[in-house]
């Protein structure tokens, strides 16, 4: 079954994020990683600090702003698939324990040249 347009639009929304963090110095850990808790949109890493992204898109301002779309319960959603996440690792050989762990809110919407991303970091 082909993706649905919103599926497509999430989808360019996480490459645009990930070029964002990749552009500033940071590496792609995963993308879509999934546990019981829920799914964890992309994770990066720069040095110790590891960055649990969410990625919203807009395709225009009729649903409100972005970063306004992660309520408090997505917010203990992404918490614990986080949590999960980072105790899966532990037992990575290849993995060093993060130092510092940040959640942030990629913002994806439409902008004159392309998509406009911007990251609101230390979302929550």
């Amino acid at each position: 079954m082909p993706p649905t347009s919103r599926q497509r639009a999430g989808r360019l929304g996480e490459e645009a994020a990930v070029r964002w963090y990749l552009a500033h110095g940071f590496g792609l850990v995963a993308r879509n990683w999934r546990c019981r808790a829920g799914e964890l949109d992309v994770i990066v890493r720069r040095g110790r600090l590891v960055v649990f992204c969410e990625v919203k898109s807009r395709s225009g301002p009729r649903f409100g702003a972005p970063e306004e779309a992660v309520t408090r319960s997505q917010q203990r959603r992404i918490r614990a698939a986080a949590a999960a996440f980072l105790h899966v690792m532990r037992t990575d050989p290849g993995w060093a324990k993060p130092a510092r762990v940040r959640f942030d809110v990629v913002c994806v919407r439409p902008g004159p040249s392309g998509l406009s991303v911007s990251v609101v970091e230390e979302a929550f």
